[in-house]
């Protein structure tokens, strides 16, 4: 595959037009006063995802935004010597995919360090540790990420929870301090020298919303769960210069953009920065290094939010290539790492129901400083006690500020809810900001935690979220999961695992349904429905060009469809 990404940027989009209102009665004379446009796409099965006027052949773009949506021939009038023409060959052209809830950054860093996700067992891991140890400095700290406990072809022997003890990673790595994050990001595994270098004993408290596990001798055996990892301190022996870190920080960013483009995201939706990587974003924007469109949610304390969120608020700058509106917070963990917080218990553990990884009292005040300040508040809630949690937080602030109106305040996840809080999403208007590939991926180990009441009752629920008037969005919470839009696209259709059984099918979503959760559903998520999420006139060139039409062929061969150009602002940023 042969990719390339270009450095200049604009922003825009596209919209149909219709013969009779678009071109006068004489053709000849409207072509000649038409300017030529800067970019226009041919011989396309153009879905706009514009109810009035769904499908089209060809589109034209001018100044980074569409200018017209209509016929071959209609189109042909913008076409003058310089202007740039894709023939799409009949392929499917469709408005470019929002990623609607992901991090950027772990994007860029997961491909520096080791990528888990291949492993099928604690073995394996210990294996690539014991590899890069070959090739790295004596006190290098080797990380990595991707590992999950549930998906391995077998138990670590011996283990806690299923989960390892870091004897065998210690042995592979006795002087190289090891943090491997689980692939949820709820976790972390250590080995003895990072727990070393961290001053982590069997004494080492549980830090709020956290927990150290312990063997049966009290000692600890590597796994940090939820605010638990921050103990482990990856700067520990490490001094890098405040070049070296931009360095590395600039080159988080270009990887991430590089991987993004080519997977047909046009805009991402980053759910949690800080006040930094919002500066080095904007200052690699201005200087063409980042090629899609950014979204960016702070995450940072709320003394750190009192003091900046004014300065902060920016929408659309460099011609709508960054947004920062939108608070994060987390008031719980992942269901594969138990930190989801649940009304019940585990039913595989029953002696837990999960963390608060945010004391509900802070999130309260966060909510205070959004409405102040024109944030949206974005709560990550998994578990449906933090769910039943994040909505009294947010009815409140409603209740209190009768006089604000379209809040579009956010769950993030909404994964496993308790039936009587699933119409309170439609009737509170809170968006459910979910992930497709979440469901396939954890299916295989939801009805242990939750048992199969619980989860056809409210696992993944998209159908019923969707009657209960809410807005559902998609995406994929990369790098918990690839960044690849038709693989959550393909999930969120089939909800068809591995072994061909379908998840719970009457909530799956119709092709259309799906396409909306990723264009123009994810842009009304962060009110960008007037300048994206369609192919309409006035609106961004945001454009993305399919191998196969995902709406049409047979559903297991939805997989198979590649992107064949990343458009963002009429300019080509990824060619396959």
């Amino acid at each position: 595959m042969k990719s390339s990404i270009r450095g200049t940027m604009a922003a825009c989009s596209f919209t149909v037009v219709v013969a009779a209102l678009a071109f006068s009665a004489r053709p000849d004379a409207r072509a000649a006063q038409q300017p030529p446009a800067d970019f226009v796409i041919t011989n396309g099965k153009v879905v706009t995802v514009e109810d009035a006027a769904p499908e089209a052949q060809a589109v034209a773009a001018a100044a980074g935004k569409i200018v017209a949506v209509g016929t071959n021939a209609e189109i042909q009038k913008f076409v003058g010597p310089k202007t740039e023409v894709i023939d799409a060959k009949g392929q499917l052209v469709i408005p470019g995919f929002i990623e609607g809830h992901g991090h950027y950054t772990g994007i860029g860093t997961a491909r520096l360090n080791l990528n888990l996700t291949t492993a099928k067992s604690w073995d394996d891991i210990v294996a690539m540790v014991a590899e890069r140890v070959k090739t790295a400095k004596p006190g290098e700290w080797i990380l990595g990420r991707g590992w999950h406990q549930e998906k391995w072809d077998r138990r670590p022997d011996p283990n806690v929870e299923g989960f390892p003890l870091h004897d065998a990673l210690s042995k592979a790595s006795p002087d190289n301090p090891v943090l491997l994050t689980h692939a949820s990001g709820h976790a972390s595994f250590a080995n003895a020298k990072a727990m070393e270098l961290s001053g982590v004993t069997g004494k080492t408290p549980n830090p709020a919303g956290g927990e150290v596990l312990h063997d049966a001798n009290g000692n600890p055996t590597g796994l940090f769960r939820e605010t638990a990892s921050r103990l482990i301190n990856t700067n520990a022996g490490v001094r890098p210069t405040a070049a070296e870190r931009e360095a590395r920080n600039r080159r988080i960013l270009e990887l991430a953009s590089e991987e993004v483009v080519a997977k047909g995201i046009t805009s991402f939706q980053d759910a949690g920065s800080s006040f930094g990587d919002i500066d080095l974003m904007k200052k690699m924007i201005d200087e063409g290094k980042i090629h899609n469109r950014l979204w960016v949610m702070i995450r940072q304390p709320n003394d750190l939010l009192r003091e900046n969120l004014a300065k902060y608020r920016m929408i659309d700058y460099a011609g709508g290539f960054l947004t920062v509106r939108a608070i994060k917070h987390s008031i719980d963990g992942a269901l594969g790492s138990r930190g989801a917080w649940l009304l019940e218990p585990y039913s595989d553990q029953p002696e837990t129901t999960g963390l608060n990884t945010t004391p509900v009292p802070t999130i309260r005040e966060t909510a205070k400083l959004a409405i102040e300040h024109g944030y949206q508040l974005c709560v990550h809630a998994i578990g449906d006690r933090a769910n039943r949690e994040t909505l009294d937080i947010f009815e409140e602030a409603f209740k209190a500020n009768p006089d604000k109106k379209d809040l579009r305040w956010r769950v993030e996840h909404a994964q496993h809810l308790n039936p009587a809080d699933i119409p309170r999403f439609g009737r509170l208007g809170v968006i459910a900001s979910m992930q497709g590939i979440h469901c396939t991926s954890d299916a295989p180990y939801v009805p242990a935690r939750l048992g199969n009441k619980r989860a056809e009752e409210g696992a993944y629920v998209w159908q019923k979220l969707m009657k209960s008037g809410a807005l559902v969005t998609n995406g994929t919470d990369a790098p918990v999961e690839d960044v690849d839009p038709i693989a959550s696209y393909y999930a969120t259709v089939s909800r068809k695992l591995k072994d061909g059984s379908v998840f719970y099918p009457d909530q799956r979503m119709t092709r259309m349904e799906a396409l909306r959760s990723y264009t123009i559903n994810t842009a009304r998520a962060a009110f960008e429905e007037n300048t994206k999420g369609t192919l309409k006139t006035g609106k961004y060139a945001d454009i993305v060009v399919l191998s196969k039409d995902i709406l049409t062929i047979p559903e297991d061969e939805i997989p198979t469809a590649k992107v064949v150009y990343t458009i963002v602002g009429g300019k080509i940023q990824y060619k396959r």
